[in-house]
């Protein structure tokens, strides 16, 4: 069986009638990659079973597909996936220390005290045998170099942003059109954030017309699937011949 999905970074296709709508509606949880969490069995003297039941790739799936989730620092990223995955995601969040004064800007999100390091993983069973892998990569621009594998087999990808510092998602969106990934622009809706009509925003980005804009809130599912259902419509109108 030619199987990509076992690989995360393969990629297969996904057609206009895929749907999201059949996704749980459950909450989610985070498990980092170093946690001791119930994300996997132990035995009674502590030695590692595996992973969870509910964890484990479905064994009808046979073909995958990869979207990213790219943005500035603080945006929402590892929010965005830990909300959407139907998985216990893997995270890979580390405590920010002294270390890192002079070298990240924390402007405007003084208050973080952790950040992703190297990349979240989540997943969305599409049908019996399809599923999403979803890759977030880290915000600060030290650990961008880590982007090439992340985006090795993507088919697409969603950049969160924040109104707030809207400066922070410029370098993110250059890095994409000049890889030639196509991506739909998210406004994550912090609570003491200004809104701004998506057309204002296309000008301030300085977008092409056809790339997607819309509101979401990383917190709830829902809303994170609406945003990947609009990448998916897209994708689809770019794959289809004009005319």
């Amino acid at each position: 069986m030619d199987f990509r999905g076992s690989d995360p970074t393969d990629s297969g296709t996904i057609s206009a009638g895929s749907s999201f709508d059949t996704i749980d509606t459950g909450s989610s949880g985070a498990v980092s990659a170093g946690s001791s969490s119930d994300a996997i069995g132990k035995g009674p003297c502590g030695t590692v079973l595996g992973p969870r039941s509910e964890d484990i790739l479905p064994t009808t799936a046979t073909s995958a597909v990869k979207i990213v989730i790219v943005g500035g620092f603080g945006v929402g990223k590892t929010t965005m996936v830990g909300s959407v995955s139907e998985i216990r995601p893997l995270t890979t969040e580390e405590t920010m220390t002294r270390a890192g004064v002079g070298v990240d800007d924390n402007s405007g999100v003084e208050s973080k005290t952790a950040t992703t390091v190297a990349m979240d993983f989540g997943r969305i069973s599409i049908t019996d045998r399809l599923v999403l892998y979803l890759f977030g990569t880290p915000g600060q621009e030290r650990f961008w170099f880590l982007w090439n594998g992340l985006f090795e087999g993507a088919l697409g990808a969603v950049v969160l942003v924040d109104t707030r510092r809207l400066e922070v998602s410029f370098d993110v969106i250059g890095r994409l059109e000049e890889r030639g990934v196509p991506f739909v622009v998210a406004v994550n809706t912090f609570p003491d954030a200004p809104h701004h009509p998506a057309e204002e925003l296309r000008k301030a980005l300085d977008l092409p017309d056809e790339v997607p804009v819309v509101d979401c809130d990383a917190r709830l599912r829902a809303s994170c699937r609406d945003v990947l259902l609009t990448l998916t419509r897209y994708l689809y109108a770019l794959s289809v011949p004009p005319g």
